[in-house]
């Protein structure tokens, strides 16, 4: 069998075509773009004030982990908690696992995160960048898998739109999706509460992010 027969194998398990498009051939090139250190002090300034209010966060899973690089600013703010990364991409998911193992250890999970399930909750469930990449059919779905991970935090980081909107993303048609996650989150689950959130602008001096607004929830 062919490499390409292999890789189109091993796409075609996937019931969107937002799991496959990520799973897939842009999903490895995504990684080439979005590996360096400025990332990672970003991600450190973005954590340090989202979390501060946060207490005795012992763990944390990342749903959409990638190689790591919002693991990685944690790891620096949490030294003693336990990480662990839930990774669609088969060569993000090794590149994750090899620096848990190097970094002091931690699960990384390859799995679509709409079909994996946690054995065990965690204090701090992050997800980054990620919801907007998913089917909106599949976000209900997503919203419990992420309240059920969790313990007592959830955070979030996403383009916010207070209505849904599709936006082309790299020539490709729904692939991103910005709208309010976290409001919807909040509707359906009762027991979740809104404790901080801010936005970090892409002309930041210092730390951007690409115009990501965050949301701190507790459960």
């Amino acid at each position: 069998m062919s490499d390409s027969v292999d890789e189109s194998y091993k796409v075609a398990r996937y019931r969107t075509e937002q799991e496959r498009f990520w799973a897939g051939e842009f999903g490895t090139e995504y990684i080439g773009r979005n590996q360096n250190a400025s990332i990672v002090a970003a991600n450190l300034a973005l954590f340090a004030q989202a979390l501060r209010g946060a207490r005795g966060i012992e763990s944390c899973l990342e749903f959409g982990a990638n190689i790591g690089l919002n693991l990685r600013a944690l790891r620096q703010l949490l030294p003693h908690a336990s990480l662990g990364g839930i990774e669609i991409n088969e060569e993000a998911c090794s590149a994750l696992r090899c620096w848990l193992d190097a970094s002091g250890g931690g699960q990384a999970h390859h799995a679509s995160i709409l079909e994996f399930c946690p054995p065990s909750a965690v204090d701090l469930v992050l997800v980054k960048g990620v919801l907007i990449h998913i089917s909106p059919d599949e976000l209900p779905l997503l919203y419990e898998k992420l309240v059920q991970a969790s313990k007592r935090y959830v955070l979030v980081a996403e383009y916010y739109n207070p209505t849904p909107l599709a936006v082309p993303y790299r020539g490709h048609g729904e692939r991103l999706f910005k709208r309010d996650f976290v409001g919807e989150m909040m509707d359906r689950h009762r027991d979740l509460r809104l404790i901080d959130y801010g936005f970090v602008y892409h002309r930041d001096p210092l730390f951007p992010q690409d115009d990501l607004t965050w949301f701190q929830l507790e459960k």
